[in-house]
């Protein structure tokens, strides 16, 4: 497991989360720790490294 830090598309504030480095592609919907909004978060990793990694916001 990796922390990635990274901005959240909400409230800009910055946040982390832990990664999972042992998995090559990771989609899924994490909810900011700071105001609660849902952020699709897609990582991919390689070589136990993380090469892409984007928090977008989920338009409702």
């Amino acid at each position: 497991m990796e922390e990635y830090f990274f901005q959240c598309p909400y409230c800009w504030e910055q946040i982390s989360m832990l990664v999972d480095v042992s998995q090559n592609h990771q989609n899924y919907i994490e909810d900011c720790e700071i105001c609660c909004n849902p952020i699709q978060v897609s990582i991919a990793v390689e070589h136990q490294e993380i090469v892409n990694f984007q928090a977008e916001n989920i338009e409702q």
